[in-house]
């Protein structure tokens, strides 16, 4: 029975499109950032590694992102190195001085870029009629 849900869970990533993926991965590092903050007592531990992945999630999609063949808007690529900076200042600052409530802002960025992603363009959506 694990053999099949693992083929199934490794066949349903391929067959993921590169947004939706990148979404996953938003939602899954703001789940851990969220999950440390809720049981900080517990938890606080686990938030270096926890940052790190942010911090490499981030790393990627701004470097994929600022890339001259990505086709993305000027100022779109231009939004996303802004918030990656200041993903990258707040981890330093979270690693420096922890606090629970300093995660909020690292979740809802995540979990919001993860919506934009998830959100089809108008140019794909069917015209209305």
């Amino acid at each position: 029975m694990y053999q099949a849900a693992s083929v199934y869970a490794r066949n349903a990533q391929v067959a993921q499109s590169p947004r939706e993926l990148e979404a996953n991965l938003l939602i899954k590092a703001a789940s851990r950032l969220q999950n440390i903050q809720d049981d900080w007592a517990i938890r606080a531990p686990e938030l270096d590694d926890a940052l790190t992945y942010n911090r490499k999630l981030w790393t990627i999609l701004a470097t994929a992102v600022t890339e001259s063949t990505n086709p993305l808007p000027r100022e779109i690529k231009q939004n996303i190195a802004n918030l990656a900076l200041f993903i990258f200042n707040r981890t330093v600052d979270l690693m420096i001085d922890p606090k629970p409530e300093r995660l909020t802002v690292l979740v809802n960025i995540n979990r919001q870029i993860a919506m934009g992603l998830r959100t089809r363009p108008e140019a794909a959506q069917p015209a209305a009629g």
